[in-house]
């Protein structure tokens, strides 16, 4: 059997299953003495399965305080000799990790792994108003703190509103989704997750894919209120700065913005984003100059048949990962 099996289809105590966790495992490659750093600790799935699998020292991070809470409760399965604990919690946004691992005594780790967008927790919880599926306040906070995401919907002016819904939700009809908000909340403001959602449904025509039709307006608002693209971009690149020689970055993402960023970190970390023709003659015979990182993954690995059926969150996953090389490369070295 293969030692990565077990970890196939996992859960939480809660009942959360971490995706693509086999996956995550193998590019990870955890070993004894390690230090790894999960940088979306959520429900601590990814964690949990890391320290499991061999004696390291897990440091989690999650801008969420009632994450943390959880983690506290988890690290005490994961005792050590001096009465301490091999998973550290960090609260605070993965955006700000070199801070925060520095301030924990920290400068490299041998892994990391970013589990990108909203987690199963606050999905679920009507509370957190997340989800269009659920009665629940127009919140998105992810740190409980600065504006909400009824804030914005009530105050934006219709040109940010549409180009929320554009460039962050992917919303082909945007503008005339952000024209009946503007007119709806002169109204009346919008104060719960059913009044957004039935307002995008009365506007927006059904997919034919059968996608809820609120699923892009709800996704360009938590990531405009969470600034969830600018995260991402402020933690990969982080991320490459605190790997230890050998050490690995595995990276999780649920939609095409994120795996956009992704995929630009790889190809700038490897080179690969530089142009160099094979036409030019100035080339001629001269091998593309190596850098401090190698490619993993040459494209997004996607999840597998079975565990879509498992878990329908996972349909949408995208994994890619670099690791640090052990030795500076001549040609780097030269430049």
């Amino acid at each position: 059997m293969n030692a990565l099996s077990s970890f196939s289809h996992p859960e939480t105590a809660q009942g959360h299953i971490p995706v693509m966790l086999a996956e995550v495992l193998e590019y990870l490659h955890p070993a004894d003495g390690e230090r790894i750093l999960d940088c979306t600790f959520g429900g601590g799935g990814y964690s949990s399965a890391i320290l499991k699998s061999t004696d390291c020292n897990v440091w989690g991070i999650d801008r969420d305080p009632d994450a943390i809470a959880r983690g506290q409760v988890l690290s005490r399965t994961f005792p050590t000799a001096d009465g301490g604990s091999r998973l550290h919690l960090l609260q605070g946004s993965f955006g700000n990790m070199l801070a925060l691992a520095s301030a924990a005594g920290i400068s490299t780790f041998d892994g990391i792994v970013l589990d990108l967008g909203v987690s199963s927790f606050q999905l679920d919880e009507a509370d957190r108003g997340f989800s269009f599926r659920m009665e629940g306040p127009l919140d998105m906070r992810m740190e409980k703190s600065g504006p909400s995401a009824a804030d914005i919907v009530n105050k934006a002016p219709e040109a940010e509103l549409a180009d929320i819904f554009h460039f962050y939700g992917e919303e082909r009809h945007a503008r005339r989704l952000a024209r009946a908000v503007v007119n709806a909340r002169s109204e009346a403001p919008f104060q719960t997750t059913t009044q957004l959602a039935d307002l995008v449904r009365s506007v927006i025509p059904k997919d034919r894919s059968g996608i809820d039709s609120a699923t892009r307006a709800f996704q360009g608002l938590r990531i405009a209120v969470n600034d969830e693209l600018g995260e991402i971009e402020r933690g990969l690149e982080q991320a490459l700065d605190m790997l230890a020689p050998g050490g690995r970055l595995v990276v999780v993402s649920f939609h095409s913005l994120e795996d956009r960023i992704a995929k630009r970190m790889v190809q700038h970390a490897t080179g690969k984003d530089k142009s160099f023709s094979r036409y030019d003659p100035r080339a001629a015979g001269t091998p593309a100059p190596e850098t401090d990182f190698v490619a993993l993954t040459h494209k997004a690995r996607r999840p597998s048949d079975t565990e879509c059926s498992h878990n329908p969150r996972a349909r949408s996953a995208r994994l890619r990962a670099v690791m640090k090389r052990a030795s500076t490369p001549a040609s780097v070295k030269k430049g």
